[in-house]
């Protein structure tokens, strides 16, 4: 038995004390804070997020502000997508790049003014990148980490508790739309949006003083769906066809290769960071892409934050698979393979894990 110090290095959320009272489990590290990875029983949690509706502490999906004159302008050079047409409470999936084109962060960036943005970012450093960028280019634009914690409520139910707890409105939501909205004083931005395909919506907490207050709103406001807690759902995702950048992605990956290329504008200008690699990226060809693999057999895998296990073909490395699962709904093992654009779906392939050579069968995402 082991005592975890919190630091400022690794902190708790807004919705720790609610998530321990909900009997958490385990923890992973998620921008230098604890994010919530079960509840002693993953069948439950999936159960309840394909067919009715789970609440989340995702408070780690940390926010990066960015305002002043030039944040509309920093926040395209940090993005090859074309923000232009990003309205004021509209949100937009991007893959931010570096200079190379390898993506960093897949962040959605929420427009709240025409001088004011959110990049709700994944698990890399931002603030620093974004700080950075804006000195190189002497940019008037204040950048920083605002008092701002993502609760989740995902799930098939999730419109019918949240349209609850704050009024049928939220039902016109667009997906990645969002609005302020406030009960009992506690402030928030309400989002259409989640890590699952299976719907919902974040609320994006205002003040961190209200994390076991608003817990408590949430979870009364969705007793009549069996509401209950839940996290990000490697399976879910995995069947999905969800990215998860840094585990999906290595240091030479681009969008294009893991399919987020219809997030990337090659007509945004010139000064946007990483555009020009992909204009050239996109001219000469993508090498790799992302595509499923059925495995033939083995013990049921359980997801890691890392798995990067070769592919071959004829003695030949094609590619890695970047994570695995037994999939609940296929009963089989699945994961991602990352490989050469020549191999397609049907094409069969060896997985070489753990001393171990596994037959499979690359397909088409989601499964």
């Amino acid at each position: 038995m082991f005592e975890m110090i919190p630091t400022m290095r690794m902190r708790n959320s807004c919705f720790f004390e609610a998530t321990v009272a909900e009997g958490v489990s385990g923890f992973c590290h998620y921008n230098y804070m604890l994010l919530p990875v079960g509840y002693g029983d993953p069948d439950a949690c999936y159960h309840r997020l394909m067919n009715g509706v789970a609440m989340w502490d995702v408070a780690a999906q940390r926010q990066v502000e960015i305002t002043g004159p030039d944040a509309a302008r920093l926040t395209q050079i940090l993005a090859p997508r074309d923000m232009s047409k990003c309205v004021v409470n509209q949100g937009k999936y991007v893959a931010i790049c570096n200079h190379a084109g390898t993506i960093i962060n897949d962040p959605i960036i929420l427009k709240l003014a025409e001088d004011r943005f959110w990049l709700s970012i994944a698990d890399s450093n931002m603030l620093f990148w974004s700080r950075a960028i804006a000195a190189e280019r002497g940019l008037k634009a204040s950048i920083t980490e605002p008092d701002v914690s993502p609760l989740a409520v995902q799930g098939p139910q999730a419109e019918n508790v949240v349209a609850h707890l704050l009024g049928d409105w939220v039902r016109e939501l667009k997906y990645f739309w969002f609005k302020p909205a406030e009960i009992e004083g506690i402030p928030m931005m309400v989002a259409r949006s989640g890590w699952s395909k299976q719907g919902g919506f974040e609320l994006y907490l205002m003040d961190e003083s209200k994390g076991t207050q608003l817990w408590n709103l949430v979870r009364e406001a969705g007793k009549g769906w069996d509401i209950g807690p839940g996290y990000p759902d490697a399976c879910e995702r995995i069947e999905s066809g969800l990215i998860s950048w840094g585990g999906d992605s290595d240091d030479t990956t681009n969008p294009f290769e893991i399919g987020m290329g219809k997030y990337v504008d090659l007509d945004v200008p010139d000064e946007v960071i990483g555009i020009q690699a992909l204009r050239e990226i996109k001219q000469n060809g993508v090498r790799r892409h992302n595509l499923g693999l059925v495995l033939d057999e083995g013990a049921p895998l359980t997801a890691s934050h890392r798995y990067w296990y070769p592919i071959m073909v004829d003695g030949q490395k094609i590619g890695d698979m970047t994570n695995g699962v037994f999939s609940r709904k296929l009963q089989r093992n699945i994961g991602f393979a990352l490989v050469a654009t020549r191999y397609q779906n049907g094409d069969r392939v060896e997985l070489h894990k753990d001393n171990q050579v596994i037959k499979g069968t690359l397909t088409n995402l989601p499964f």
